[in-house]
Formats: structure tokens, sequence, C-alpha cells
């Protein structure tokens, strides 16, 4: 499988996700949903890549920079992606967070001199244009729904937003050089979900208010938090790293930043609401656009 369609597959696995971390986030809160997440999905890692092997294929050299990649990209990155997600809903919070594809390009061209032919280019910019288009006009002429109403204050959710995706940019620009090597995507993984789950327990050992938990966790909230683990991390972000070994860091972020495009049906079905023509337009641009990259 090449890496355009391993990093839309992991884009898919998002907006399944996203779309069910809704109630958990909101009943945790973010630092306490990421903690519980980061955890589960760290003993999932830990044991697939010990299954495999993986482990063998890590050395020293790799771990800072999956340190420092775990560190940014998720204990920061996602944990602000939910802080957003909480104020703004899944679909606003997926405009935003679709900047790292923008972050990732620029970042990419800087530091590895990457360059795109003409009919990616193109794709590019018909996916990103069908991601704003779809996300920043898809709410005209639907109903509020708690999903769609703004909790707080609108610069505080436009930082966040844009924190997580700035962090998910870092955190995929600074893994590249690591996934060039022969090492295992699953330990790799692993030691940046270890990493994000060790930072998020220091944040709660220290009794800062923001680590603890809004509700009690129940066993129905545990489920979903680790279903979501493994969707979206355990899964999702293991097929990104995969994706990496083969294709530069602007095109994998930014075919995997076409995840709220694929939220729009999914919130179709469940607020019963269809979306309006400016959705289906911002759509149809990605999808081609995503069809002269992959072809």
């Amino acid at each position: 499988m090449g890496y355009e369609w391993l990093a839309l597959a992991a884009a898919f696995l998002w907006a399944i996700s996203s779309l069910i971390s809704v109630h958990p986030a909101r009943h945790l809160g973010p630092f306490s949903y990421s903690r519980w997440r980061m955890g589960c999905t760290a003993v999932m890692l830990t044991a697939m890549a010990a299954m495999i092997g993986g482990w063998g294929t890590v050395n020293a050299s790799h771990i800072l920079p999956m340190v420092l990649s775990g560190f940014i990209g998720i204990f920061i990155g996602d944990t602000a992606l939910f802080a957003c997600m909480n104020r703004m809903g899944p679909r606003q919070a997926g405009l935003l967070f679709s900047c790292h594809a923008l972050f990732s390009a620029i970042l990419g061209y800087w530091i590895f001199s990457e360059t795109w032919q003409l009919a990616e280019l193109i794709g590019a910019l018909l996916v990103f244009s069908g991601v704003v288009t779809a996300i920043f006009f898809g709410r005209k002429g639907a109903s509020n729904n708690d999903w769609e109403a703004l909790h707080g204050k609108l610069a505080i959710g436009l930082s966040l937003g844009l924190l997580a995706a700035l962090c998910q940019a870092l955190g995929g620009i600074i893994a590249k050089p690591v996934m060039q090597t022969d090492v295992s995507p699953i330990a790799a993984s692993a030691i940046r979900m270890i990493t994000a789950f060790a930072a998020h327990s220091l944040f709660w050992l220290s009794g800062a208010k923001l680590a603890k938990s809004q509700q009690p966790i129940t066993a129905k909230i545990f489920s979903i938090t680790a279903l979501n683990g493994f969707i979206a991390m355990a899964v999702g972000m293991t097929l990104i790293l995969y994706a990496l070994q083969q294709g530069n860091v602007g095109m994998v972020a930014l075919l995997s930043s076409t995840t709220p495009i694929m939220v729009l049906p999914l919130l179709w079905l469940i607020t019963k609401q269809r979306p309006n023509k400016y959705a289906w337009f911002g759509a149809i641009l990605a999808v081609i656009g995503t069809g002269l990259i992959v072809s």
C-alpha cells in the first residue's frame, strides 16, 4: 500500500475517533481524557512491538527524537486538540487542526527541501481548498446542536486548535529522520505514546487542577476511551509513521488533513442534518485533489 493510502486510512480512523471522543472528553476533561487514552494506547503498542520484535530495531539514536516527537505532537498537541473540541465541537476543531498540513508543508520545504510535482501541487491546493470550504462554510443553513455550539471564548478555542495543528506538524517533522531508518513504526509509535503518558502522569502527580478528572471515570467511559486510543493512536498514528517512511512530510500531512471531510457524512448519520451545498462542493474538490495526488 502506498503512503498516500496509508495517510488517507489514518484520516478516516481519526474521523471516527473524533466523534466517539466527544462524550468521554467532555466527561473527563481534556487532560484526564488524554491521560487515560495515552495510557491504554501505550500498553497496546508496547505489547504489539514486543510481539513482532519491533524493539530490536530501536537504537539509542532513535529514542530522543521520538521522545520529543511524542511530547510535542501528542502530549501538547493532542491535549490542545481535545480542549479545542470541547469548546468548538469536532467539525470546527477539525478545520483548525487541518492547518497542520500547511505548517508541515512549509517546515518540510524549509528543513528537508521537499518539493512537489505540478500535479501534486494542484491536487494539494484542491484538497486544502476543499477542506476549508466544507468545514468553514459547512455550517450555513444548519440548525444548532450541542456539537456545533461554542463553549467559552472563541479566541481561546482558535488558539488551542492552531496550537494542536502546529504541534502535530512539529511532531511529524521531528519523527521523519528516524522513520527513514529501519526502525519499526510500531515501536517508534510506542515510544511516542509512552512519553505522552509519562508527561500526563507527572502533570497529574503534581496535583494541578487541570489534570484532575471533571467527573469520575466509569466502565463505559473507559471502554470508549480505550477503543478510541486503539483506533486513532495504536492504528491511525502508526499508519502515519509508516507513511512517513515513504512520503514527504507535507504530502502525508495534507492527505491526513482530509479528516474533516470524512467527518461530514458521519455527522450526518449522527445528527440527522444533511451537509449543505458548500460541504458537498468542498468534498468534491478534496476528492478530485486526492485523486490527482494518489494517481
